[in-house]
């Protein structure tokens, strides 16, 4: 049974090899540590491209692969049994490539004998608390974690072929086109199978919604009530980009506890469905207790899995600002309210220092940014000495003077198009 699962998987990886692939960003962040004695560790969003990032990384070098995403293998109790089998399809190899290795019982147990016998080892997963937790155990110092997203805008145009010099971004006919290409990032997100494969997001989206809910949260958590979950997930999802109070939650929703709101919202994040920002204060204390600001971790998920979510751009385009910071690894990142209802959308903390200060809107014009939005952002400045102002549009760029501060206006596509 293992050797038939093993062959079935060399086929779809053979597949992977030859079909088409889209360079990730990330790829840089890995390559240094490829031949070093370190467990590389993927982790991310399931369907994300973890698989095909780790297996574009080593095609040149013999490997053998294993996915645990097949409950068959999950059930086998001796794991050498897995690794006779492995050889015995692939001989000898360079690198072991596990996929999905949280599904396996003490599997950092496992890979650790195998680290310690001189394998090459490459590991996915699709949950950041069981992997963080083994891998601070009994791997301490002896991995390197590089975390996946779904295609970035800058990979979106390349998997959609579109190509761009600075010089012509000032020619209105191909900045349309960037335009159009950004508007239908912001509604089918970047899961590579709905860009690359065109697969209708509509089935698509909510099949991997589920997946998530039924295999990655209640399945492995024993979850007795999988309804609540599910309703907490879509109701999050329906409402992305507001500030969210785990009381509010409970009330809305009728769950029995608001620790168990809490509990299931850190089993969204684990799963990598949502994520969310505190309000900067100077107080952690008050940081904790502060409302979250939810986003998902893909744009698909609120257009085709939410209850009624109404088509508002300008949530999605703070959404995707939003992953876009963590894609940048940006650690230390806020909003800001006060008292009076002032808000700053981001605030970008390095050190002990504020780095930036960052508004988000659906503008193509001066005369259409909310005013409000810059009262919030220059009294921000003030209150915490930040003088890197700025606001995201849609497609509107230029200075502006309030107050002896400068705030550069800078338009979405080309914030989105710039590297770190």
């Amino acid at each position: 049974m293992i050797k038939e699962v093993l062959l079935r998987q060399k086929i779809e990886v053979e597949e992977i090899v030859k079909g088409k692939f889209i360079e990730r960003e990330n790829i840089e962040k890995i390559i240094p540590y490829l031949n070093t004695k370190l467990i590389k560790v993927i982790i991310g969003l399931r369907r994300s491209g973890k698989s095909f990032l780790g297996i574009h990384l080593i095609k040149k070098f013999n490997f053998g692969y294993v996915n645990f995403d097949d409950e068959r293998l999950v059930e086998v109790k001796d794991y050498d049994e897995i690794l006779k089998n492995l050889h015995e399809i692939y001989g000898k190899v360079n690198f072991l490539f596990f996929d999905e290795i949280q599904n396996l019982e003490k599997w950092e147990l496992f890979v650790n004998r195998l680290q310690r016998s001189g394998y090459n080892i490459i590991i996915t997963g699709s949950n950041a608390k069981l992997l963080s937790k083994e891998l601070a155990t009994h791997l301490t110092g002896r991995y390197i974690e590089i975390e996946n997203f779904p295609f970035s805008f800058r990979e979106f145009l390349k998997a959609k072929d579109f190509k761009i010099r600075k010089e012509e971004l000032e020619i209105k006919e191909l900045r349309g086109k960037l335009l159009n290409l950004l508007n239908e990032y912001l509604k089918i997100g970047g899961l590579p199978e709905v860009v690359i494969e065109n697969y209708r997001p509509e089935n698509y989206v909510r099949m991997l919604f589920d997946s998530i809910i039924f295999k990655d949260i209640v399945k492995r958590y024993n979850l007795r009530f999988s309804s609540k979950i599910y309703e907490l997930a879509r109701y999050l999802i329906s409402n992305i980009s507001t500030l969210q109070s785990f009381n509010k939650i409970n009330e809305i929703l009728n769950f029995r506890s608001v620790h168990t709101v809490q509990n299931y919202f850190e089993y969204l994040k684990e799963a990598y469905l949502i994520f969310h920002l505190d309000a900067f204060s100077f107080s952690i204390k008050n940081q904790i207790k502060s409302k979250k600001k939810v986003y998902s971790m893909d744009l698909s998920f609120p257009n085709f899995t939410s209850f009624k979510f109404s088509e508002n751009i300008g949530r999605l385009i703070e959404n995707l600002v939003a992953i876009e910071l963590l894609r940048k690894g940006y650690k230390e990142v806020y909003y800001w309210k006060d008292y009076q209802q002032n808000e700053v959308d981001f605030v970008i903390k390095q050190g002990l220092n504020i780095k930036q200060l960052i508004q988000v809107t659906y503008v193509s014009s001066k005369d259409e940014i909310d005013k409000r939005k810059i009262k919030a952002l220059i009294k921000a400045s003030e209150l915490l000495k930040c003088k890197n102002l700025q606001i995201i549009t849609w497609d509107y760029e230029d200075e502006l003077k309030v107050n002896e501060k400068t705030i550069k206006c800078i338009p979405l596509w080309k914030w989105l198009l710039e590297r770190q």
